[in-house]
């Protein structure tokens, strides 16, 4: 696949995921962006949850998968860049798939009062999510950082994913009156990373140079 390709697949897998999760929240005047989880736009019970979920998170999380498992091949030879894409493919792109098939119930049951099995992959597939993908950002950083070229990628790998990490905490807090904020920063600062990513694969950078 050429790098001009797979930049393209990268940006929209990423392009698709932020419209979604940006029109979710035009569906209900009640619905607030700081406050609930991107998840209650697409839940059971809204009216155009289905569509965002077939149309928007579902193709996102095929292109994103796409990207993640043939992007390291773009990228200087690491086997921490190897294993971290591969982490993303699985863990953000893959399920990104998970919780458009298995939505949440309606509200997304934060009680979890008798959640249905849906309800249940959903919070697991999340919470692998939050789990793995800053950790496989900063792998892949710190696998590009003896690369001269990749310096700048690399850095954004590794602050993007500890900044990240820092909000997942913050958003763990049950009595949290920001949820809805901090995990929009989350998913910013993942897409932004992509698409850092996705630039570095379509300028096709020679690699031989590194830091000494």
């Amino acid at each position: 696949m050429s790098n001009k390709l797979l930049f393209t697949i990268g940006i929209l897998g990423v392009t698709l995921f932020a419209v979604a999760s940006i029109l979710g929240g035009f569906q209900s005047e009640s619905y607030n962006h700081v406050t609930q989880y991107i998840s209650e736009s697409m839940a059971i019970d809204t009216p155009y949850g289905k569509l965002l979920r077939y149309v928007g998170y579902l193709p996102a999380g095929v292109l994103l998968t796409v990207f993640s498992f043939l992007g390291y091949k773009k990228l200087p030879k690491s086997s921490l860049v190897k294993i971290g894409f591969w982490g993303v493919g699985i863990f953000y792109g893959f399920s990104t798939i998970i919780v458009g098939l298995f939505p949440c119930d309606a509200g997304c049951n934060k009680a979890l009062i008798d959640p249905s099995i849906s309800q249940i992959i959903h919070n697991f597939s999340g919470m692998l999510t939050y789990l793995f993908m800053p950790t496989c950002m900063i792998l892949i950083g710190v696998g590009l950082l003896k690369f001269k070229k990749y310096r700048t990628l690399s850095l954004l790998g590794i602050i993007s994913g500890l900044l990240s990490f820092i909000f997942i905490g913050l958003l763990s807090d049950p009595s949290t009156n920001y949820a809805g904020l901090f995990q929009r920063v989350i998913e910013v600062t993942f897409i932004i990373w992509i698409i850092a990513c996705a630039i570095y694969i379509k300028r096709g950078i020679e690699t031989e140079d590194k830091i000494n």
